[in-house]
């Protein structure tokens, strides 16, 4: 992991222009990693995003005993000799997705024990709906000394009602279910983009899993799951980041290599906002001439509009004329980036899951540092549409799910520099 002390200096007020490549998706390459692990020999991840949870996923599998090799954004994984089930505190602390490990290890070896996982902090986010699952999958599970341990002599299929909309739960149950006996109907699922990917891998394995993208997933056991090769889908919000970032400093942006549908919900607020967006079969352009309108967003699951672009798209809202409204509909605590948006001048007001944004007509340069990796990406877009220096510490937070974004911006012609 890079240094604490690490930080990010931006010259604001400036337009970004040009194109941006976007990488592989952070939330589908950390679950697919793990689903590596519940087959011997060796699978090959493509177009994989070289992060900081990525190479920290990593880490837990050469703990556990895996082989992997890179080759720029190619991951080969071996899990041949895998030697442990257990991923302790010290491997699964700096990520919160280490509990697919739960779901992986259950199914390759029957047991699996897994520190609580760490990550960002912004409101309880409990695993209780994971636990259900495995439970309901016939596991007996229980939490010791921060660990969570599973154990199955055979795992059943079975009817599993999630109580909320859970990708973490969604996906850590097909993992548990794709060799479970018999059928597995996962209802209430999460339909988010990266909770397809995963069963797209998982059938690219040998897996039997209908119903991905919908809020009835059907999962057919199977005896045996082969190694494959498989590309990850492009980062949506990666690309909502740049775009956003193009409208907050009145620039043009076109972000490439993408799934345009991904991204519906944000295409649809920045037009009603009053920004320039062309969708193409594999990018979307973005152009800004003007201060945008106020709006109101309430973030969902998908299709909704997604809480990882919501401190993002406040930055941008605080910057639109008139009052817009932000609920914060998915994590009760994201607001916790609003404290370091008024030191930049931003006049907003927070109650509960509720935000009522000020637009003001600039922000200005100060010291700020990023809570977490999308307040550190909201930061970053506050940092390039203000006037004069801002200094953003704590960056290794954004590293955490934006590949090289200092040397992106660059490319799009912001003046950004990493000391």
């Amino acid at each position: 992991m890079k240094p604490d002390h690490e930080k990010l200096i931006i010259e604001g007020g400036n337009p970004l222009f040009g194109e941006v490549p976007i990488n592989g998706a952070k939330n589908a390459a950390v679950a697919v990693i793990p689903a590596a692990l519940m087959v011997e020999g060796e699978s090959i991840i493509e177009n994989l995003p070289l992060i900081e949870d990525v190479f920290a996923m990593d880490d837990i599998l050469l703990r556990l005993g895996a082989k992997i090799e890179y080759d720029n954004h190619s991951l080969k994984i071996d899990a041949s000799n895998l030697q442990s089930y257990i991923a302790p505190y010290e491997s699964v602390r700096k990520i919160r997705a280490s509990y697919y490990l739960i779901g992986a290890l259950l199914t390759r070896f029957g047991k699996a024990e897994v520190a609580m996982p760490g990550g960002c902090n912004f409101g309880a986010r409990p695993i209780d709906q994971h636990i259900k699952g495995f439970r309901a999958l016939g596991a007996d599970v229980k939490i010791e000394n921060g660990m969570i341990k599973a154990y199955a002599e055979e795992l059943v299929g079975t009817k599993i009602y999630l109580d909320v909309v859970s990708v973490g739960a969604t996906i850590n149950l097909m993992l548990a279910a794709v060799k479970a006996k018999g059928t597995t109907i996962i209802e209430n699922a999460a339909k988010e983009p990266h909770v397809v990917d995963v069963a797209n891998f998982l059938n690219a394995m040998g897996a039997k899993i209908k119903g991905a993208g919908t809020d009835v997933i059907r999962i057919e056991g199977v005896k045996e799951l082969h190694p494959t090769r498989y590309a990850i889908i492009p980062d949506q919000i990666e690309a909502g980041t740049y775009m956003i970032a193009a409208c907050a400093t009145k620039g043009h942006v076109r972000v490439k290599s993408i799934i345009p549908k991904h991204l519906e919900s944000l295409t649809a607020k920045l037009l009603e906002m009053g920004a320039e967006v062309n969708v193409y079969e594999d990018s979307i352009e973005v152009r800004c001439k003007e201060r945008l309108r106020a709006s109101s967003i309430k973030t969902m699951p998908y299709p909704g509009f997604p809480t990882d672009l919501q401190p993002q798209m406040t930055v941008l809202l605080s910057l639109c004329s008139g009052t817009s409204v932000v609920t914060e509909g998915v994590w009760e605590n994201r607001y916790q980036y609003v404290d370091e948006l008024k030191k930049m001048g931003a006049n907003i007001k927070v109650e509960g899951r509720v935000a009522i944004v000020e637009g003001v007509e600039s922000l200005q340069g100060a010291e700020v540092s990023a809570v977490d990796l999308r307040a550190g990406a909201a930061l970053i877009v506050a940092g390039l549409a203000a006037k004069g220096r801002t200094v953003i510490y704590n960056t290794k937070n954004v590293d955490r799910g934006y590949e090289n974004i200092d040397y992106k911006l660059k490319l799009l012609g912001a003046r950004v520099s990493r000391v």
